[in-house]
């Protein structure tokens, strides 16, 4: 399989489940929060704030793209987070969706690793067509196991850091923590996977 079409595939996957515009999404919802609880210091005001900012992009994307299901994915979660916060009137409520994600994908990645099925050979054993046969080939799969450890230390350094400041009831580091180490943070990882696969020429071959 040639590197453009294996590229064309990702980018159709990526495109599927929302592209960069679910990315940046999920961190202007944050950050909005964010500025909004520091202007205001409400809970409530900067919840829906949170809210509108997602929704005016939401009704954006189903205006020109028709992609129903991405903008109520979005909403969704949005949502989760806001009622959460505004249920409790805790601000550092609207992050814990994040903290909790981070833990049970923290979890699944390492059983996966443990397994010996990691989600990187997974993911990319599902984009070249080859579903489970990589298990076969000893190296590629130590080698989908070293990337899937870039994730699990991105999921480790987000625990280490959004527990504590979520039980500590520190809404502004928790903001910064939560958009930095969110969607950012998995790119960079997927970027280090990406070249780290390509160096040792798995794009190149069926």
């Amino acid at each position: 399989m040639s590197f453009t079409v294996l590229t064309q595939r990702s980018l159709s996957l990526f495109a599927a489940v929302g592209g960069w515009r679910t990315v940046a999404e999920a961190v202007a919802s944050r950050a909005l929060f964010l500025v909004a609880h520091v202007l205001t210091g409400q809970v409530v005001t900067s919840a829906l704030i949170a809210v509108g900012g997602v929704l005016v992009v939401a009704v954006a994307r189903v205006w020109t793209d028709r992609k129903y299901w991405q903008a109520a994915g979005a909403l969704g979660a949005v949502g989760v987070s806001a009622l959460l916060a505004g249920g409790t009137g805790q601000a550092v409520d609207f992050y814990l969706p994040g903290v909790v994600i981070s833990v049970v994908a923290g979890v699944v990645v390492l059983l996966s690793m443990v397994v010996r099925c990691p989600v990187i050979g997974v993911a990319v054993g599902a984009v070249r067509g080859e579903r489970l046969g990589w298990r076969r080939d000893r190296a590629r799969r130590r080698l989908y196991q070293a990337c899937t450890a870039v994730f699990l230390v991105k999921y480790c350094v987000a625990v280490a850091v959004m527990v504590p400041l979520y039980r500590a009831g520190q809404v502004i580091p928790l903001g910064i923590a939560s958009t930095l180490l969110g969607p950012p943070a998995a790119g960079v990882c997927v970027y280090l996977c990406w070249r780290i696969l390509r160096a040792q020429g798995v794009f190149s071959t069926v």
